[in-house]
């Protein structure tokens, strides 16, 4: 099974344009930042305002992303798709032109008050991203079920199996293994403690199966008369798929706790945005009033 992850990764075109973009964004930040004392940029006219102005609506115009997803009678903007990409590229412009804007200076409290909101919108917007990447198959993919994880840990189990003839006793640990793997706990913590003792098992069972198989292969060898390079042939295979099986279960117990925390960093994100709008429409209320 070849998610749809991995068929992006092969596009070129798919990684180069991010790096393209980001190495961009940042020219412009340092270029920015080294020249901060040149007194080239003034919040308050010229260039340096428009920035301002500039990077405000791209960060309202964050709000198209969510407002597209939820309504459906706005599907002739274009698709959700397409707004999430633009909502990914308005989150890292936005923040770079309200940056240009201020100079890389603090300002008054309302101003200070806007610029540290849109900081924490933006560093919480990258941690949503680094979430939605792994409970998606790719980055404008499709969400992965857990049902489909648990249907490669059972695909590796068959190939295990048809591979090679081993007692059911090891395929019963096997089970009960991957089992754990899908307890969902009551949170969080739950979640990270599960993922943390699986891994550690992962890594001792696999030893101990792998000890096992290759007596019980030396034992079956020894019956049916096989030859040595035969036998390792069986224990090659059997450390291979051993390794992909528990790779699989622990990225299993993965994505519940990526579940978890992109639900979580739901519930925080709007109300962080949310303050961010009110700190920022309280900016530009001071900045032209007073």
């Amino acid at each position: 099974m070849l998610p749809a992850k991995a068929q992006r990764n092969r596009n070129p075109a798919a990684l180069v344009a991010p790096l393209v973009f980001a190495l961009l964004v940042a020219a412009l930040l340092l270029y920015g930042w080294q020249n901060k004392d040149e007194g080239q940029l003034s919040p308050d006219s010229g260039l340096g305002y428009w920035l301002g102005i500039a990077g405000g609506s791209a960060m309202l115009l964050l709000l198209g992303y969510p407002l597209r997803k939820r309504v459906a009678s706005l599907k002739m903007l274009g698709s959700v798709t397409g707004w999430f990409r633009l909502h990914m590229m308005l989150g890292i412009i936005g923040p770079a032109l309200i940056l240009l804007h201020s100079n890389f200076k603090l300002g008054s409290l309302n101003s200070n008050v806007a610029l540290l909101a849109m900081l924490v919108v933006a560093g919480s917007g990258l941690v949503g991203r680094y979430l939605y990447g792994h409970i998606h198959l790719g980055l404008y993919g499709r969400r992965a079920h857990i049902g489909e994880l648990q249907a490669e840990v059972e695909a590796l189990k068959g190939a295990i199996e048809g591979a090679l003839s081993l007692p059911a006793e090891m395929f019963a640990v096997l089970d009960a293994h991957a089992e754990r793997a899908n307890t969902r706990g009551s949170g969080v913590l739950a979640s990270l403690s599960n993922l943390l003792a699986l891994r550690w098992r992962s890594k001792r069972m696999r030893g101990q199966l792998l000890r096992a198989a290759e007596r019980h292969i030396g034992v079956e060898g020894k019956r049916f008369g096989p030859s040595w390079r035969v036998r390792r042939g069986h224990v090659r295979r059997l450390r291979q798929l051993l390794e992909q099986y528990f790779a699989a279960v622990n990225k299993t117990a993965a994505f519940v706790l990526y579940e978890r925390l992109f639900a979580l960093w739901h519930v925080l994100h709007l109300p962080l945005f949310a303050i961010l709008v009110f700190a920022a429409i309280i900016h530009v209320l001071a900045v032209h009033l007073y």
